[in-house]
């Protein structure tokens, strides 16, 4: 998935966490996603602790008074940005796992996910970037946590369907963890070299999937 990908799919959500208040007009919506834009810009060549608000109003071609307006400060942009990318996999995880109904069939798709997950994380820099902050932010992890239950729920639905013979309970609380995991091994493979972190992401794969396809 690509840049006009994330930005097609954020432009559609008018409400996006950490925002001052919600653009309601089109050109107030086109400033608004200039400002992204500029942030993810400064984030992928400085990174997020460099990004100064100043830069941001000045690659976006706006005020810094009509940046305030809608971001009272950094966090708010990174914790807006972060609820983008955590919709974008909402809905990739979604589509991906509505048509499941046995056990061959889920196999492909949450391999097939995790390794699509972990292609995003290795290209695009903002995301790693926002993600390897997330222990160190309180309302990032907010964040993170509500993503990882919505994200559990979703594949829960789909074990449901392929193992109806398993507790319901103990689907939805596995199906939590395993998603909250998930991310936390993404972290873990980025922040080593490519061979290991292949390595790391192929061990969570067949140990979740082990474990899922075996209650």
């Amino acid at each position: 998935m690509d840049e006009a990908d994330i930005t097609e799919a954020g432009a559609n959500q008018p409400d996006l966490a950490g925002l001052r208040r919600a653009p309601s007009q089109k050109r107030s919506r086109e400033r608004v996603e200039r400002m992204l834009t500029a942030a993810s810009d400064v984030i992928a060549e400085q990174g997020s602790d460099a990004m100064r608000m100043g830069e941001v109003a000045e690659r976006a071609g706006v005020s810094i008074g009509s940046l305030y307006q809608y971001f009272p400060d950094k966090g708010s942009i990174i914790r807006t940005l972060a609820d983008r990318y955590n919709t974008l996999g909402r809905d990739c995880i979604e589509a991906e796992l509505a048509d499941v109904s046995d056990a061959d069939g889920f196999r492909a798709a949450f391999g097939g996910l995790i390794d699509t997950y972990y292609e995003l994380f290795l290209a695009e820099p903002v995301m790693r970037d926002i993600w390897s902050g997330t222990q160190a932010d309180k309302q990032l992890r907010d964040i993170d946590l509500v993503y990882g239950r919505v994200n559990g729920e979703i594949l829960a639905r789909a074990l449901k369907r392929v193992r109806p013979d398993v507790d319901p309970v103990e689907i939805d609380r596995t199906a939590f963890l395993v998603m909250s995991l998930g991310e936390a091994a993404m972290r873990l493979a980025i922040s080593v070299g490519r061979e290991e972190g292949d390595g790391l992401v192929e061990a969570y794969k067949q140990m979740v999937l082990g474990k899922l396809l075996s209650m």
